[in-house]
């Protein structure tokens, strides 16, 4: 169902998908930030996700992501879903892969609607999603010297 449109300027001027990307390099909120502002937004949810030290009651020593070669055409898929359900005027969303140390900036995603609360659920399903959908495996090391693949 599209959106009603009440007002010339709620016209989304371009694709409302704005940014994906799988990156190998650090990860700037600021970028994708910059990438979803739109005129015609009125709210912006983001959301950081970030190694942490910890994980199932064990100490994490090194952290590694990996990810299938369609993961970015499943970014995509998972995006337009969000399009097509919320008045999306823009979304961004960037994963890491490679190794990343406690502190590291493991996925940004961000969105921007004519209003908040559209936002905080289109950025919610955005990153509920790509979590669940997109083949992208996280490999845990722990101080005891135990391992374990989440996501595969």
């Amino acid at each position: 169902m599209a959106p009603k449109i009440d007002h010339p300027g709620e016209h989304a001027a371009q694709d409302p998908v704005r940014l994906l990307a799988i990156r190998e390099t650090p990860l700037s909120v600021d970028e994708v930030f910059k990438a979803v502002g739109d005129e015609s937004a009125g709210g912006t949810a983001l959301f950081v996700g970030t190694v942490r030290n910890h994980d199932g009651g064990a100490d994490v020593d090194a952290l590694g992501y990996s990810c299938h070669p369609s993961a970015e055409v499943e970014m995509r898929r998972v995006a337009e879903r969000v399009v097509a359900e919320f008045p999306v005027r823009a979304l961004a969303a960037v994963h890491r892969v490679g190794d990343l140390q406690v502190g590291d900036l493991a996925v940004v995603v961000a969105v921007s609607c004519p209003h908040r609360g559209e936002a905080f659920d289109a950025c919610r399903k955005l990153i509920d999603d790509l979590k669940h959908e997109v083949p992208i495996w996280k490999h845990q090391q722990f101080s005891d010297g135990t391992e374990e693949w989440v996501g595969a």
